[in-house]
Parts: structure tokens; sequence; C-alpha cells
């Protein structure tokens, strides 16, 4: 499927300040001066960012707000209100941290239960799509929270170390191994989700593989048109191996090498770490979505694999 910037930017950057929502009302951080500002504020800027970034993949931006209202059927809409629940309880839990100097538990868990509610919410528009195999049959799900909670760990203990408090460094380098496997386990199903789909033909598209060996007669369209565009989007081999070793350099070995000089550096070490994941991230997510072969295509003479 076309890798839309904008979606590329709103699950990556939602998630890594959700998840540093939910370290952050769990409990992590810092007690050293300035982080009870600067750590919610890069996290709620973040989850902002990227939230904005969701409507520039509309025809009309300007009608986002219909989104809110099916809650009920959609996950979409149902991510919409759980991301301006989970923004507003951490918004309080940070103004009431910032200024009597105390943290409310309670409404820190509340704001970590409904940031990782959203990224839930965020990874089930796309593993509820039966017809894109390596986004249903994959642990999608598993992916965006372990990612979102891997780098939204990088980011909080990033924040400690510019505020001058003392980071996690072995933690840090844990969360990092643990994305990496989950995101190991996820291409992995991957792989099988996309033999499921080579065996996918124009037979099956149209349920008439009983009548023999079948053809196009003709194209349903002389020209490129929205669904070609949207759904038929194709990646070569050489450029998606290119992007993926991309992804795992910046994304998790880089980060672990940094983690580790920060043992010997300092904790400084953890901004260009976090840096490096984020950069990593965006590009394991344009692959996520270029790499989704989606069935409509196989209606269009798309090549069966």
């Amino acid at each position: 499927m076309n890798p839309a910037p904008s979606l590329i930017l709103f699950t990556v950057l939602s998630g890594l300040g959700l998840g540093m929502i939910a370290w952050i009302g769990l409990g992590a951080g810092s007690d050293a001066p300035g982080f009870a500002l600067a750590g919610p504020l890069v996290a709620l800027l973040l989850a902002g960012i990227g939230g904005v970034c969701s409507a520039g993949h509309l025809a009309r931006p300007d009608r986002a707000w219909r989104a809110f209202s099916q809650w009920r059927s959609s996950w979409l809409s149902r991510e919409a209100c759980l991301m301006v629940l989970a923004l507003g309880a951490f918004a309080l839990f940070a103004g009431l941290w910032v200024l009597s100097g105390i943290r409310l538990r309670p409404l820190g868990w509340l704001a970590a239960a409904l940031a990782l509610a959203t990224i839930h919410c965020t990874a089930m528009i796309y593993a509820q799509l039966r017809t894109v195999p390596r986004w249903s049959v994959t642990p999608t799900p598993m992916l965006f929270l372990a990612l979102g909670l891997a780098g939204g760990w990088l980011g909080v203990q990033a924040v400690v170390a510019l505020a001058g408090g003392a980071a996690e460094v072995g933690l840090s380098l844990l969360a990092v191994l643990l994305g990496a496997g989950v995101a190991v386990h996820w291409q992995t199903a991957a792989a099988g989700a996309r033999r499921l789909a080579a065996g996918s033909s124009l037979a099956t598209a149209t349920g008439l593989g009983g009548m023999g060996r079948l053809r196009l007669f003709e194209p349903p369209h002389r020209g490129q048109n929205y669904l070609l565009e949207e759904m038929a989007f194709r990646v070569g081999r050489r450029r998606a191996w290119q992007i993926r070793l991309i992804g795992a350099v910046l994304g998790f070995l880089l980060p672990a090498a940094l983690v580790l000089l920060a043992w010997l550096v300092g904790d400084w070490a953890l901004l260009p770490a976090f840096l490096a994941h984020v950069a990593g991230a965006m590009a394991l997510r344009w692959l996520f979505f270029a790499e989704a072969e989606h069935v409509q295509a196989l209606y269009y003479g798309a090549p069966e694999r």
C-alpha cells in the first residue's frame, strides 16, 4: 500500500509520545530539576504532533473531527477518542506535578493505561484488515506496543540525562533488545503472510477458480486510478532490503551501541541513541506500509507471486 508520509509520522511520533506518557505515568523518570517539566512536555509534543499528522492524508482535513463520532464500531474513532483522553489525563498529571511537586500516582496510572490503549487501537486499524495478510496474520498490535514502549523508554531516559539526572542505562539496553526481538518476530511472521498472499490469484480473488484458468479480458481501467495508487503500491526487492537494513541499523544496532557507550562516556549518549531509533522506526514503518499486499490489486491484473 502507498506509504503516505503523514501516516508514517503519525504512527511513529504518536507511538513514541504515548510510550513516554505510559512510562512517566507509571513512575519512570527522575526527580532531577527540570525533568518534571521537560519529560512530560516532550511526550505531549511528540504525541500531539503525531496526532496532527494523522489528518495530513485526508482529502478534507477540516472534517477530521468526524472521526470521534463512530467509536462504537471504528478502531480509528476509538483511537481518536482515547488519544484525547490520554493527553488530557497526562497533561493534568504533569500540571499538578510541576505546580505542586507531587506525582498523583492514580492519575498517572490512568494516563498510562489510556496511552497503551491508544497504541493498541492504532495497531488494530491495520490488524483488522483481512485483505492485507501482512497486517492481519502477523502480531501487529504487539509490534506497535513494543516499538512504542522501547522508543518511549529511550526518550524518557534521554530527557533524564539532559535534565542532569541518573539515567537507567542497563534498562535502556534491555528495552532496545526487546524491541528488536519483537520486530524480528513480526518480520518472520510477515514472511509467512507473504507466502499466504502468494497463494492468492485472480481465481481466488474472483471465486471463479472452478471454471478453469482465468485471465483478464481487459483491465478495469486504462489509466491509473485511486485504488491502484493506494492499494497496489510496489517496492523493489533491492530497495526494500536496503531500507530494512537502514531500519535495523538505525533503529536497534546503533542505539544498542550508543547505550553501551553511555556506560563509558556518560548518559548524554542516550540522546543520539533515541534520535537514531526514531529514524530507524520511520524506515521500518515505511516498509510496513509499502510491503503490504492488498488483494484488491488482483482485480487489476497485478502479477501473481
